[in-house]
């Protein structure tokens, strides 16, 4: 069995879950659905990049996105909410999918067709699939396409995930079911993630050896976070890289949120980072075109999305090549 390619190595396709539900949205509604479709318009870059797909759950959020991304292919499939890294396909480097458990982020969001809207993308595409009996959610981890991921023993070592499975078990099921030969493991993720510490907010492969982390700004609620993660990440023998970080970003009640340019999505021609008007967007989006110069990096306003606990990376699935 292959594992799933590096994020980097060229797609047929991506899946992009598009802003339904006004209940879940409220005022941030609109406001999502524009920055859903300036990055869905980054990722297809005139052709130059990949066939997009965004998904939408019911009719009325499918004429809006049509309206709004002509140049994207449209399709009605029930969610609750649209963070398909999480709920989609994971597509391995054999063209098959594996479908995990999914059971709102420990029990947090428990939404209508969110634990099948996986299977029927899968099924819609032609895709064979195949179901895994464990929960897993796709943003818990980041793979090189040889068989190393990184993750954080904050998600996959959840009770609220998968109680009865050990370490070793869970070891041993990413072996079985997505090819995983080595697992980085860190500890932590960012503060208040309701998903309990994914690591695509925390640690990115950009390279086969070479991730990405956050540099601590000021006064930065995870400061210790990247410091761990750096220590675990070189004592496994990866070359670490940094990229800033937004530092302390606060919602309108005044809490800490987990705003991260690691959530950025590596497309066929484009890479597109997560900005929060803060400091470090500029920065962090030339720290991103170093590290990929062979593809334009994009960077765009993602607060309407992230009122919703994610970013671009969070709403995306891609489909190789």
């Amino acid at each position: 069995m292959l594992p799933p390619p590096a994020e980097w190595a060229p797609h047929a396709a991506v899946w992009i879950g598009f802003p339904s539900h006004p209940e879940l949205w409220q005022d941030d509604l609109e406001p999502a659905r524009e920055e859903v479709t300036a990055f869905a318009r980054a990722v297809h870059a005139d052709g130059r990049g990949e066939t997009v797909v965004l998904v939408c759950a019911d009719g009325e959020a499918a004429d809006a996105a049509r309206a709004m991304a002509p140049f994207a292919e449209v399709e009605v499939q029930p969610f609750g909410d649209i963070w398909l890294r999480d709920t989609g396909p994971i597509v391995t480097g054999d063209g098959e999918a594996r479908l995990f458990g999914f059971n709102g982020w420990g029990g947090k969001y428990d939404l209508p067709g969110d634990d099948t809207v996986g299977e029927r993308l899968a099924e819609a595409r032609g895709i064979a699939a195949r179901r895994c009996d464990w929960v897993l959610e796709g943003g818990a981890i980041d793979g090189d396409g040889d068989g190393t991921i990184v993750t954080t023993e904050q998600c996959l070592l959840n009770p609220n995930r998968n109680p009865a499975l050990s370490r070793a078990v869970i070891e041993r099921r990413l072996a079985d079911d997505l090819g995983i030969t080595r697992i980085v493991w860190l500890g932590e993720g960012l503060l208040n993630d309701h998903t309990d510490g994914h690591v695509d907010n925390l640690a990115r492969f950009v390279a086969p050896g070479r991730v990405a982390i956050p540099e601590a700004a000021a006064n930065d609620p995870n400061w210790q976070v990247y410091a761990h993660a750096r220590r675990d990440l070189e004592a496994a023998g990866l070359q670490v890289v940094t990229i800033p970080s937004p530092g302390r970003i606060l919602n309108a009640d005044e809490d800490v949120i987990p705003a991260s340019h690691m959530n950025f999505y590596i497309g066929n021609a484009a890479v597109v980072v997560p900005l929060y008007g803060s400091e470090s967007d500029g920065p962090a989006v030339a720290a991103v075109q170093a590290l990929f110069p062979d593809r334009e990096v994009v960077g765009l306003r993602a607060d309407a999305i992230l009122t919703g606990g994610g970013s671009f990376h969070c709403i995306s699935q891609q489909i190789p090549a």
